[in-house]
């Protein structure tokens, strides 16, 4: 088993990475790993011959980060080159038809709020195309390449850029700061929400040719309840796209915004005129819709539809309409079971690619635009594919994607389903990557006491020697609709727990996703105790895999839904010597009370709190607070509506109350990811000190902010 782990990595750095002069191996640290340029996802152009992608360098300085947009030719023909170079990052890039003209959104010198920016890679300048008071972004080019199609927020009765500025003029002027709400959801994520709705402009690009609001002075844009998707800045898109002829926008909304206190939303799919005109739905079936997309020959509409249905999971799944009849959608993948995350048509109209998460993997597959069971076309060893697309207007099929494991960063590829292998386009932090003692996680699989069978990650510690006893951090995802993935993350980095000599474990519980439907359904009803338990499992059963593990020697720490458990762990076991939770929950209710959106706690508890379900008060962890007695370590981020800084102060109270050794640290500026660099290095310094104490028998953490090694917490 140890000669696969080291393997593994080898095969994928000689699989994936640039040559390198060998240097010797470096232990990650936060430095190296929160440094590494981070590579956006591929946009190909129609013709084929280039792709654009957006690249961050990030820094600890205060604006100090860059991000700009580079691109690199398909082939591989040349390196990579940069195409802007400002101090705004900028966002969504677009081709136009012509494969010459870039579109993006960036709020530059001199721009009160983003705006949407062309450059032509024939030389010159990019040439800022609108001025709209409230901004403009996600641009889409109308297939003739002589307009623009993108989203504002704007306010309620504004239809025009005039009335936008008024009313955001008369806002600015009050003499009092105060929010107003008649309905719920009221928060989002780390936002409160405002008044503004989304809308669509279109921005014809003839010179002084003013941009339009099409949508606001529909019926569809004045209802109640109208609105878009939510978005993680607290805005909400309504996803369109253009017709392939240009005459229409199709787009997702909703009108039942308003029901999120007591019911699910659903969504319609609609078309309306370019120039204006009322909405109507493309297809009747309500429920939730997204990542829409036309075949090449423009005879089929592809998206994702969610059935929104009175479950705690739904996969969402392909379907197809007939263009331009609209009417019933027809389902495209069968009983695959297991969602789609990305997919690409190819030119020929006849066919998907689809990039699909499954156990800690993200594997490639393939359907007709037909329908039928896809076919899987390759299955990396170690991480996976993202961000895929292909060419439009190409001979053949030209797949580009992203391709990154844990021990990877995420590069751009070009792929050939043929051969079962890819080509790098870029090399950005390949040969850093070869540098880090670092191996690819080691998977097993066990069978629970009740049957269900579990995945699990195991990740080992640089210099790693299989005759040791390792210490045992075991990290639980959040979500629970998510799972471990094989791939690099800030937040709670594998190998960044694992250097300070720790094997780390990662089980991917009841409720994860990547395992079908049912799978993540099994958690309704039973949101913590059984998870916990199989975790619980999971620990014993690494134990007795790996002779390396010390089992009794273990501490275990989650975010989110990680720290939810983190919690239910404090309040039913004693197994482990430490606890770390960050944003976790601690009472059903007052999660269910606080968080930016309720209804779907609901329907996990089920029912509502004052209802008869006995799971509101059985499977809160702070009904258990006479029997907690671990040391815990709580972490959360100020600004968090997700999981509300109530949450950890009612667990900071529990273990004060029963005096159980415990440290509260508060971001004042994170919300619910720490996400500033030196928070984030501060985050995992105290961690590090948390865990050393009692697995390692470190000095006790107390006091002050811990330093930084070899500083004084004086000088720190």
């Amino acid at each position: 088993m140890i000669s696969r782990l080291l393997l593994s990595a080898a095969m994928v750095a000689g699989a994936c990475a640039a040559p390198a002069i060998a240097q010797p191996k470096q232990v990650l640290t936060h430095e190296s790993l929160w440094m590494m340029k981070r590579v956006g996802a591929p946009v190909a152009s129609p013709d084929g011959k280039w792709v654009v992608y957006s690249l961050s360098e990030p820094s600890y300085e205060k604006d100090g980060a860059v991000s700009d947009l580079w691109i690199v030719p398909t082939d591989g023909s040349a390196a990579p080159r940069r195409l802007t170079a400002t101090k705004a990052g900028e966002g969504d890039p677009a081709w136009a038809s012509d494969s010459r003209r870039i579109a993006f959104s960036a709020k530059r010198e001199g721009d009160d709020v983003a705006q949407i920016y062309v450059l032509d890679l024939a030389g010159g300048e990019a040439r800022r195309v609108t001025s709209i008071p409230t901004g403009a972004g996600k641009p889409i080019w109308r297939p003739d390449g002589q307009a623009i199609l993108f989203e504002s927020a704007v306010y309620p009765g504004a239809m025009d850029a005039a009335a936008n500025k008024k009313a955001a003029e008369e806002r600015k002027a009050r003499k009092y700061n105060m929010r107003v709400y008649e309905h719920f959801p009221i928060r989002y994520w780390n936002d409160w929400l405002d008044d503004k709705r989304p809308s669509l402009w279109l921005q014809p690009l003839a010179e002084g040719a003013p941009a339009r609001d099409i949508l606001s002075a529909t019926k569809l844009a004045q209802a109640d309840g109208f609105g878009g998707n939510a978005q993680s800045d607290g805005g909400m898109t309504l996803a369109p796209v253009w017709s392939p002829d240009g005459k229409e926008i199709i787009f997702t909304a909703t009108t039942e915004r308003w029901n999120a206190a007591h019911a699910r939303v659903n969504f319609g799919l609609y078309r309306m005129p370019a120039d204006g005109g009322e909405p109507v739905l493309v297809t009747p079936t309500p429920g939730e819709y997204g990542d829409m997309k036309f075949t090449p020959d423009g005879k089929s509409l592809i998206f994702k539809y969610n059935s929104q249905g009175e479950e705690v999971y739904d996969l969402a799944r392909l379907q197809r309409v007939a263009w331009p009849a609209g009417g019933a959608a027809m389902p495209l993948t069968g009983a695959f079971d297991r969602e789609v995350d990305g997919y690409a048509v190819t030119p020929d109209s006849r066919t998907l690619y689809l990039t699909v998460p499954d156990a800690g993997m993200e594997n490639l597959y393939r359907v007709a635009v037909s329908g039928g069971t896809p076919e899987l076309v390759i299955a990396p060893k170690v991480g996976g594919y993202a961000g895929i697309d292909i060419p439009s207007d190409t001979k053949s099929t030209q797949i580009i994607a992203s391709y990154g494991s844990s021990v990877n960063p995420a590069e751009i590829v070009r792929i050939d389903p043929a051969a079962k292998r890819h080509k790098n386009l870029t090399n950005v932090n390949t040969a850093l990557a070869a540098t880090i003692d670092w191996a690819s996680p080691d998977h097993f699989w066990f069978t629970t006491d009740k049957g269900r069978r579990i995945h699990n990650m195991i990740v080992t510690p640089p210099a790693f020697d299989p005759a040791k006893k390792y210490p045992l951090m075991v990290l639980m995802h959040g979500g629970p609709a998510s799972s471990n993935m094989d791939q690099i993350g800030l937040r709670w980095n594998y190998h960044l727990l694992a250097s300070a000599g720790y094997v780390v474990l990662m089980t991917d519980y009841t409720g994860s996703t990547g395992y079908g439907e049912a799978f993540s359904r099994a958690i309704k009803l039973d949101p913590l105790r059984g998870p916990a338990n199989e975790i619980n499992q999971a620990v014993d059963e690494a134990g007795k895999r790996y002779a390396f593990i010390d089992t009794a020697n273990a501490c275990i720490g989650g975010a989110s839904y990680g720290g939810h458990l983190a919690n239910w762990m404090e309040a039913t076991t004693t197994r482990y010597k430490c606890i770390v939770s960050h944003a976790g929950e601690v009472d059903l209710l007052t999660q269910w009370g606080t968080s930016d959106f309720n209804y779907g706690r609901e329907v996990a508890s089920g029912g509502p709190p004052w209802g008869d379900s006995p799971v509101w008060r059985d499977q809160s962890p702070i009904t258990y607070g006479k029997d907690w007695k671990t040391p815990m370590l709580l972490t959360a981020g100020e600004r968090d509506f997700r999981v509300p800084l109530a949450n950890t102060l009612e667990t900071w109270s529990t273990l004060q109350r029963m005096q159980v050794p415990s440290r509260l640290l508060i971001f004042p500026d994170a919300w619910h990811w720490i996400t500033k660099p030196e928070d984030s290095r501060q985050f995992y310094r105290e961690v590090q000190g948390w865990l050393a104490h009692y697995l390692k028998g470190a000095p006790e953490v107390k006091g002050g902010p811990l330093a930084a090694p070899g500083i004084s917490a004086k000088q720190d």
